[in-house]
């Protein structure tokens, strides 16, 4: 695939400090998805039919990531794009839309009125925040600090905490009492798991996405021993092998309809690949303020 552009992505970061133990190995192309054309295919079937097709893809270890010119992967993790969705735009498709997906799907599923929706300034957790109100679920949406607040009720969340409040754990565990949230999504890890379940209503779930802190998790036993609460993991890759190829059709074409709109991801970077590693290391200290997208031949 020639690559037309790869998004700068938290769990980028992950593979690049080595936080996937057998995942990756050193040295290795970094990026998770990316867009692009197909310009030689094998001779499967389905790769075949993509030859010449716009496409967004995952990457394929080891065969190489997606901040480069061109890129090798299996035709299983590219997804054919419509007509009317622009290449930019569909290198953001799969890692966040198809993940806020997910969350909803299992939001839905399990019958959650409400759910507490952390990181809710990431370009996922915003996702996560409007899908929630197009499908009728209430939302608490946890922020380090107070200056994504308007955004974040302009977006459609009931409720705005910051998890830098002296009174967190007990300001969440007030607002999820009101609204029946009893799921409870973790981006982050480490001590803040702890604190979500001590928050959390008994028969909660809190469904673990990511580890912001690079921390192991941190919880009183008693949390989950005596107060019927749980802690699961979300990993895309998995639930997407469950879907099966129609099914990853059918999520693909909502996703797509859904990106100028819920699934919209806000730019405020573009950059040559040469540029690339100071942009990749500013992110890394401000990714709550937008994508930051590599265009070869930028």
């Amino acid at each position: 695939m020639r690559v037309a552009a790869a998004p700068v992505n938290p769990s980028d970061l992950g593979a690049m400090d080595g936080l996937y133990p057998g995942a990756t190995r050193f040295p290795f192309v970094p990026g998770n998805e990316g867009s692009g054309t197909v310009v030689a295919a094998g001779s499967g079937l389905f790769a075949r039919a993509l030859l010449g097709r716009r496409v967004a893809c995952a990457a394929s270890p080891p065969s190489g990531g997606t901040y480069a010119e061109y890129l090798v992967t299996r035709a299983d993790r590219c997804l054919p794009l419509r007509r009317d969705v622009e290449l930019e735009q569909a290198a953001t498709l799969i890692v966040n839309p198809l993940t806020a997906l997910g969350l909803m799907e299992g939001a839905k599923r399990g019958g959650h009125r409400a759910i507490v929706n952390s990181a809710a300034a990431s370009a996922l957790g915003r996702m996560v925040t409007r899908l929630a109100k197009r499908e009728g679920v209430d939302v608490i949406a946890v922020l380090r600090s107070d200056e994504k607040r308007e955004m974040a009720l302009q977006e459609g969340a009931r409720y705005v905490i910051s998890s830098a409040s002296d009174d967190f754990v007990s300001s969440l565990r007030e607002a999820a009492q009101e609204l029946r949230a009893t799921l409870f999504l973790d981006a982050v890890a480490g001590e803040f798991t702890g604190q979500l379940l001590e928050a959390a209503p008994e028969g909660s779930t809190v469904v673990l996405y990511g580890a912001l802190s690079s921390a192991a998790l941190t919880a009183d036993p008693r949390t989950i021993l005596f107060g019927d609460r749980r802690v699961e993991g979300f990993y895309l890759p998995t639930w997407l092998r469950g879907k099966g190829l129609l099914g990853l059709a059918r999520i693909s074409g909502r996703a797509q309809r859904l990106l100028g709109r819920e699934l919209s991801t806000h730019v405020r970077e573009r950059v040559s690949l040469e540029e690339a590693p100071a942009a990749v290391e500013g992110y890394r200290h401000a990714m709550g303020s937008g994508k930051v997208l590599l265009v070869p031949g930028a």
